[in-house]
């Protein structure tokens, strides 16, 4: 069976979620593609009938266990892997980045995740995390008032 997100007719919604305890940041290891073993943040496709905000606290519940408070919009990132060129973008996301503060919950991989990780949000060069991402994160400290990271 093809995967429905590889080559598609149409962008795919995407969710994803900075959650922030203190200064860290919630961050998971992608167990499929696109990305598959990276670091990124929580998140996955929106369902049908799912608003953005039901979305992000299930992708939220099912990939790290936990919860959060009031969800904010922080920024909308497109995400395309190139393809074939006789065929398009091989995956393309439209991605919906939530900002929340962690409000219960142990953080355990769950889902397509395959480790999770609890970041100082000033220094995640550990990580090698996809440029976009890295960008919202330096947006999220800067609205939560943590300053530049170092």
């Amino acid at each position: 069976m093809s995967n429905p997100r590889e080559y598609p007719a149409r962008p795919w919604v995407g969710i994803g979620v900075l959650a922030f305890r203190g200064t860290e940041v919630l961050l998971i290891r992608r167990g499929r593609p696109p990305r598959l073993g990276e670091w990124s943040l929580p998140g996955g496709a929106q369902r049908l009938g799912e608003t953005a905000e039901q979305a992000a606290r299930r992708e939220l519940r099912e990939e790290t266990g936990i919860e959060v408070g009031p969800l904010e919009l922080l920024a909308v990132v497109d995400a395309i892997t190139p393809g074939d060129p006789a065929c398009g973008p091989r995956f393309h996301y439209t991605i919906i980045d939530f900002l929340a503060r962690w409000s219960g919950g142990e953080a355990r991989p769950g889902g397509d995740v395959t480790e999770i990780a609890w970041a100082d949000s000033a220094d995640l060069s550990a990580f090698d995390l996809w440029p976009e991402a890295q960008r919202v994160i330096v947006l999220a400290r800067a609205r939560l008032g943590l300053g530049e990271p170092a």
